[in-house]
């Protein structure tokens, strides 16, 4: 197999390929001895027409299922080959097939090279999270004014499914405190990803901005929905909304990019988990500077 690899844009390539030889001939002997056990030819059994036959009824489906059996495979051997990272269907033309050669071009999109270097002991400010008497009794004020009740007593707790107040106390100070902490955990991450995009310039292919898009389109138009909004109402907003959205679509590709070419250096599993695995091995990494 021959292969030539165009750089088209910056994250678009175009592979040349040509095959010949055995691979072809022996994927036209397969694709016709299958033919052959499956052919119904006036005056042979299964499996005993001749070949010369079989080529002139079927040479046309054998030429269409050799295509389509051999092209992925070289396709994916090329690219293999080659090294890329390719994130899209590639888009295949001007294919050629013979009983001895396959060739045609494939263009792709890959992924965009990321240097990444300074992402170990990123400095990180930690504010130690706790809960004063005063988040409890805001909260406490809260639930009684949901409930209309005039004290804050035991009775406001059994309404609520709790033997007393102080059973109550408890468990709001924890779920407080597990608010704070995630706010904290999240303001953090946000903290220790604004490090690593800084300063890095590359484009976000298009491919993975638009299915994000899409992807966070439609969470919108549902989101609107279970609010009640009408289906045209909500049609009528798409434009908008679609323009309001593909900053943060294309941002959230950028993260993702950066996190996925951190796995790649540190040998994490590239999987749905893979943006979690990365952030929590950046927190045991990172500089921690904790105040109280």
């Amino acid at each position: 197999m021959k292969t030539e690899v165009k750089k088209i844009e910056s994250n678009i390539r175009e592979i040349n390929v040509e095959v010949s030889g055995d691979v072809v001939k022996n994927k036209f002997e397969d694709v016709f001895k299958r033919i052959s056990t499956e052919a119904k030819v006036p005056g042979f059994r299964p499996g005993h027409a001749p070949r010369d036959i079989l080529e002139k009824q079927y040479g046309s489906a054998a030429h269409e299922q050799v295509l389509k059996e051999l092209v992925p495979d070289i396709y994916n051997q090329a690219i293999n080959e080659e090294a890329l990272d390719v994130i899209e269907l590639p888009e295949i033309s001007e294919i050629k097939l013979d009983r001895d050669n396959l060739s045609f071009k494939a263009k792709v999109e890959i992924s965009p090279e990321i240097n990444i270097k300074d992402y170990k002991g990123i400095k990180i400010n930690y504010k130690n999270v706790s809960v004063s008497a005063d988040d409890v009794k805001r909260s406490i004020d809260s639930l009684k004014e949901s409930r209309k009740l005039e004290n804050v007593d035991d009775n406001l707790a059994k309404s609520l499914g709790y033997p007393s107040l102080t059973e109550l106390e408890k468990v709001l100070e924890k779920q407080i405190f597990l608010q704070k902490e995630n706010a904290e955990r999240q303001r953090v991450e946000g903290e220790i990803i604004e490090n690593l995009v800084k300063g890095l310039d590359f484009k976000s292919p298009q491919s993975l901005v638009r299915r994000q898009l899409e992807d966070m389109l439609r969470q919108a138009k549902v989101d609107l929905a279970l609010k009640g909004i009408p289906r045209e109402k909500i049609d009528e907003q798409e434009k908008k909304m679609r323009e309001e959205l593909e900053p943060e679509a294309r941002n959230q590709v950028k993260v993702y990019l950066v996190l996925s070419a951190i796995a790649k250096k540190e040998n994490i599993t590239q999987d749905e988990h893979m943006p979690r695995r990365v952030m929590e091995f950046l927190f045991r990494e990172a500089n921690w500077n904790i105040a109280a």
